[in-house]
């Protein structure tokens, strides 16, 4: 996602918490249950969507028997269902 300024202000209150927009929560896909990673980088905070290395690209799950593919991890379970999405739509397409 490319770095835009929303305009959108907001406060820190007396612990330090601040709340991220619904708009921008619902744009990277982000539940209550969503991890972050803070840091400070050249005179930034910065708060970033948390994805653990080996994560699925679409369903979020850890696996060591992930696939690489484009530079996107590729879960068994995912691929058997985009394997069986692509053949079901190959019969389809056909005459």
């Amino acid at each position: 996602m490319k770095e835009k300024s929303t305009g959108i202000i907001r406060g820190v209150d007396n612990l330090g918490r601040v709340v991220l927009p619904k708009e921008l929560r619902t744009a990277l896909g982000m539940t209550c249950d969503s991890k972050v990673e803070i840091f400070a980088e050249d005179g930034a905070i910065v708060i970033r969507k948390y994805i653990p290395p080996k994560a699925c690209t679409f369903c979020g799950a850890v696996a060591e028997d992930a696939i690489l593919f484009e530079g996107r991890r590729i879960c068994p379970a995912c691929l058997a269902r985009l394997t069986a999405r692509q053949d079901d739509g190959e019969r389809r397409d056909q005459p």
